[in-house]
């Protein structure tokens, strides 16, 4: 877990937008670490994103239900309701089955197959702003070509 104090604030402000960023998309960011949240929040809005932020899988699923997402960030541990948990809720949703998910994890998504199978991408801890961005990036390709 790293603190607010271990942000690298300079590669945040190093990332400008771009012709394959997401505008006009809005990001379901969906993680129980504060400062890794927020991080990421900053990342995604100045490439930009719209970004909707939850602190747990509970707070991501009303967040689903209430407001138009188009890709979904989660991490895959949470309380009240994990990642796993998550994607298998939207994959099971009829209206939201088709949403991009990319699950992020410290753990080894080896020892998790079948759960992991649920997302569209998997991104292991601790994860890079430009591993990110060239992830949703592949997919806001995908979505503008339909």
């Amino acid at each position: 877990m790293i603190s607010e104090e271990e942000i690298p604030f300079s590669t945040v402000n190093s990332l400008q937008p771009t012709e394959t960023t997401g505008q006009g998309l809005c990001v379901l960011l969906a993680e129980d670490d504060k400062a890794l949240r927020r991080y990421l929040e900053v990342v995604l809005e100045r490439s930009g994103y719209a970004v909707e932020s939850a602190a747990d899988g509970l707070e991501a699923m009303k967040l689903l239900l209430s407001k138009k997402i188009d890709l979904v960030i989660t991490d895959a541990v949470m309380p009240n309701l994990t990642g796993y948990e998550l994607c298998r809720f939207i994959r099971s949703t009829r209206q939201l089955s088709d949403l991009p998910i990319v699950l992020l994890s410290a753990l080894d998504p080896r020892n998790a197959l079948a759960e992991t199978e649920q997302a569209d991408a998997f991104l292991a801890k601790p994860v890079s702003p430009e591993n990110v961005l060239q992830t949703l990036a592949r997919f806001a390709e995908v979505m503008s070509d339909e």
